[in-house]
């Protein structure tokens, strides 16, 4: 008896068959054997902390703000934190989203005070009037503090230019901004403002001799390409 011979085509799609199920059992299998090797050889998982909301940088936590949450020793990232209760009262020194792991790195140096946990070496914070409406300037903004002096030859003069703000005070507040300097009249939200030595002193001359102006910058072009 004759055996029937199968066409070339028959062939060919019987071998590509065999060779595409040999990839997907690799495939398969490589995936699986990643999974058990992340996975903890116990099943073990530790407690970490989460950001139960999106934080802002210079939130100061509480158990309110974080819940608690737990991860396979692989994808522990380094330096999590494990216990709610510890990082309460910390302030965060960089913004976190919800769901987030909070670790070490993204808290300040404890025992310092929500404004000086983000002030980074070399620098001062300066308390400010800034003359504008609430919800005009927002942290992080870049502002330029202009002064005008009055007296026999009025004149206005750049005090600090495009400095970056640390942090906007509720409106009315008063902390850290001494009396009114003659003349001005100190609307609006008070800023805290970053700045070296040499321009938190012109600042504060400024402050006690001139009104203040806050002129806003905007966004650097460069920062929004690639």
């Amino acid at each position: 008896m004759l055996r029937r011979r199968w066409p070339l085509a028959s062939k060919i799609l019987l071998a590509l068959a065999v060779l595409l199920g040999a990839s997907t059992f690799v495939i398969v299998r490589g995936y699986q054997e990643r999974a058990d090797a992340l996975r903890s050889p116990d099943g073990a998982t530790f407690p970490v902390v989460v950001a139960a909301v999106d934080l802002a940088r210079g939130t100061m936590l509480s158990e309110s703000v974080v819940r608690a949450g737990s991860l396979p020793a692989a994808y522990l990232p380094p330096g999590a934190i494990s216990d709610v209760a510890s990082v309460a009262g910390r302030t965060l020194a960089a913004a976190i989203a919800e769901g987030e792991i909070v670790t070490a790195t993204r808290l300040a140096v404890p025992h310092t005070g929500p404004i000086a946990a983000l002030v980074p070496a070399g620098l001062r914070a300066v308390v400010i009037p800034a003359g504008v409406p609430a919800g005009t300037i927002s942290a992080g903004d870049r502002v330029d503090v202009y002064a005008t002096f009055g007296g026999g030859r009025p004149h206005t003069e750049l005090a600090a230019g495009e400095i970056e703000v640390l942090k906007v005070l509720a409106q009315g507040s008063t902390d850290g901004l001494g009396g009114a300097a003659a003349g001005s009249s100190e609307t609006g939200v008070p800023l805290v403002v970053l700045a070296d030595t040499g321009t938190a002193e012109r600042l504060a001359y400024a402050r006690t001799f001139a009104q203040l102006t806050v002129a806003i910058v905007g966004p650097d072009p460069a920062m929004g390409t690639s």
